[in-house]
């Protein structure tokens, strides 16, 4: 835990940022300001509905990224005759095709096996009700002394 005089309050992390940024412009040590958030939440945001054709799109995408890296791998490597060391694939193309029909599969699969099924998609993430600028004690008058610091609430 960060330890030092409190110099200014913020109830907005991004405004807490521009003060820091201000300080470091003006030549202040940045490695001697922290930032604290205090009285934090987890906070889930849904992004969406989950179904097993959301599912079968996202493994079709992943897959087929998955199927290009592997094409330009190993699409053109033949042995010491020219043969193809993988006659299946023979364009990058065809290997796009088979890893998204994988990637559908796999992601189908993985899903109905799922015992914990949610019907939707979520993201979490904590935040702070309240963001303190905190410098060491002997810095905390060159803290303030910058200039623009009024933005402190």
């Amino acid at each position: 835990m960060p330890q030092g005089e409190v110099i200014a309050d913020f109830k907005q992390y991004p405004e807490a940022q521009a003060f820091v940024d201000n300080l470091i412009k003006h030549n202040f040590p940045a490695e001697a300001v922290a930032i604290v958030g205090s009285d934090l939440r987890t906070v889930e945001r849904v992004r969406g509905k989950v179904n097993y054709a959301r599912m079968a799109i996202g493994g079709a995408v992943t897959g087929s990224w998955m199927g290009l890296a592997f094409g330009l791998v190993f699409g053109g490597a033949t042995d010491s005759t020219g043969a193809a060391l993988f006659p299946g694939i023979e364009s990058v193309g065809s290997s796009i095709v088979i890893g998204a029909g994988l990637g559908m599969l796999f992601n189908v699969t993985r899903y109905a096996l799922s015992r914990n099924k949610r019907s939707y998609i979520s993201q979490s993430s904590v935040v702070a009700s309240k963001y303190q600028i905190q410098v060491p004690a002997g810095l905390a008058d060159q803290a303030r002394a910058v200039p623009d610091h009024t933005a402190a609430k």
